[in-house]
């Protein structure tokens, strides 16, 4: 039975992660990012919500410009310590291969098989996050993962799909579930 509250009540998982990647003179970056979304398609447009204290959100807004990643469910364990981890205190990226965009001057993950390269275009504040928003200006995409009417194909791809709480459903031609809990 649905009942009435006055705290607050999040409901916005399971979904995707996006790996954001960023760099700024000479300093680089990823973390996990569970609230972003496509905004437009023409002209193709992405945006992200990322705390002030991030450390992601320094170097976005010092250099205008991030990478939007996508990686499959055996690297799920990355896509957990990307979110728990502070770039501050470790070089998250030494554990993965990439290559710099073609466009901004930020990591692209080897790995990935969606990536997208954003040019800033806007950045506000709403409570306690900013939402920054890139126009698109490259993309990158693995065609092996994909069929020709562009949906995944499962038996080459699995998807993780994050559920809260360290855990993520994996989605393929079956599904199951991975636990990342901190011991």
């Amino acid at each position: 039975m649905l009942r009435s509250r006055q705290e607050t009540v999040m409901h916005s998982y399971p979904g995707m992660v996006a790996l954001v990647t960023s760099s700024s003179e000479g300093k680089e970056n990823i973390m996990a990012a569970g609230w972003h979304s496509y905004i437009s398609y023409e002209p193709a447009i992405y945006g992200v919500a990322i705390a002030k204290e991030r450390y992601s959100h320094s170097l976005i807004s010092s250099s205008k410009e991030f990478g939007i990643n996508f990686i499959p469910g055996h690297l799920a364990a990355f896509i957990q310590e990307s979110g728990t981890l502070s770039g501050h205190e470790e070089n998250k990226l030494a554990k993965l291969n990439y290559i710099k965009g073609e466009t901004i001057d930020c990591p692209i993950l080897s790995d990935a098989y969606v990536a997208y390269e954003c040019k800033v275009i806007d950045q506000r504040t709403y409570g306690d996050h900013d939402w920054i928003v890139g126009e698109i200006t490259r993309f990158h995409k693995d065609d092996s993962k994909f069929l020709d009417n562009g949906l995944p194909n499962f038996t080459e791809l699995t998807i993780p799909l994050y559920v809260g709480r360290s855990q993520y459903l994996m989605v393929n031609n079956k599904v199951e579930t991975k636990n990342f809990y901190n011991k």
